[in-house]
C-alpha cells in the first residue's frame, strides 16, 4: 500500500497528557523542537569552552559564520544608535538560530520537520509581532499610529488608506507564518512523491535500468535544492522581522 507524502507530517502523541478538556500531550513535534534547542546549546557550549580553539576548527567556524551574520543583519535592516540595535540582538539571533536548525535537522530522513506545520509558524511569527508592536508603543506612544498613513496623503482617503494599512499591518504576522509554513510543507512533499516515483522505476528492473536512476538524480538534485530552501527560509523570516522592528522604531 502507497504511503501518502502527507504521513510525514503527522503529529504523533508519545507522552499522552490529559488536564480536564486540555490536550497537553508530548509529541513528536515537542520532542524534535527539544532536540533541536538541545543540540544549538550544546553545540554552543562546546565550542565556546575555555574561550574555543586558537585556529578554529569546522564546527566553530560555523557558530561563528552564524554569529557574525546576526550583527550585520541587524546593523544592515535597524536604523538607530548602536545601543538599540543591541537590545533586539538576541531575539534576532535565537530567531535565525531556532529556524536554521529546526530546517536543517527536518532535511534528515525520517526526522520531522517542525516548521512544516502551520501552528508552529503561526506562533513563532506571532510572538516577535506583537512583541514588536509593544516596542512601537514604547517607543513613540500614540504617535506610533501615524505608520497607518503616510505622509503627503489627501485627507479624503485618509480612512480608506488607514483601514489597508490596518489590515496590511495585521497580516504582517500571517504571512510571515504562511510563508514558512508553506515553502516547508510544499518542499518536503515534493521530495517524498519523486522519492516514491524514483524507487518504483527503479525497482522495475529490465532493460532500461539505467534510465530508472534518472529519477533519484533529480531527487538528489531536489533535495540539494530543499537544503538552500530550508536555509533561506531562515534568512527571510529573520530578515522580515528586522525590517518591521525598524518600522516601529523609525515609523518608516
Amino acid at each position: 500500500m502507497a504511503c501518502s507524502p502527507l504521513e510525514q507530517f503527522a503529529i504523533i502523541p508519545l507522552i499522552p497528557i490529559h488536564i480536564g478538556n486540555l490536550y497537553l500531550s508530548f509529541t513528536n513535534s515537542s520532542l524534535f523542537m527539544l532536540l533541536t534547542i538541545s543540540l544549538v546549546l550544546l553545540l554552543v557550549y562546546f565550542v565556546t569552552l575555555n574561550g574555543g580553539h586558537p585556529v578554529p576548527n569546522a564546527w566553530q567556524s560555523f557558530v561563528e559564520i552564524i554569529y557574525d551574520f546576526v550583527p550585520n543583519l541587524v546593523n544592515e535592516q535597524i536604523s538607530g544608535a548602536s545601543s538599540m540595535k543591541q537590545r533586539f540582538f538576541p531575539l534576532i539571533f535565537v530567531t535565525f538560530t531556532f529556524l536554521l536548525f529546526c530546517n536543517l535537522i527536518g532535511m534528515i530522513p525520517y526526522s520531522f520537520t517542525v516548521t512544516s506545520h502551520f501552528i508552529i509558524t503561526l506562533g513563532l511569527s506571532l510572538s516577535p509581532f506583537i512583541g514588536i508592536t509593544i516596542v512601537g508603543f514604547q517607543t513613540h506612544g500614540l504617535h506610533f499610529f501615524s505608520l497607518l498613513l503616510p505622509q503627503g496623503v489627501p485627507l479624503p482617503l485618509a480612512p480608506f488608506l488607514v483601514l489597508l494599512e490596518l489590515i496590511s499591518y495585521r497580516f504582517r504576522a500571517l504571512s510571515l507564518g504562511i510563508r514558512l509554513f508553506a515553502n516547508m510543507m510544499a518542499g518536503h512533499s515534493l521530495v517524498k512523491i519523486l522519492s516514491g516515483f524514483a524507487w518504483t522505476m527503479l525497482s522495475m528492473g529490465g532493460i532500461m535500468y539505467l534510465a530508472h536512476l534518472a529519477p533519484f538524480l533529480i531527487v538528489f538534485a531536489l533535495t540539494g535544492l530543499e537544503l538552500g530552501v530550508a536555509i533561506l527560509q531562515a534568512y527571510v523570516f529573520t530578515i522580515l522581522i528586522c525590517i518591521y522592528l525598524n518600522d516601529a522604531i523609525n515609523l518608516h
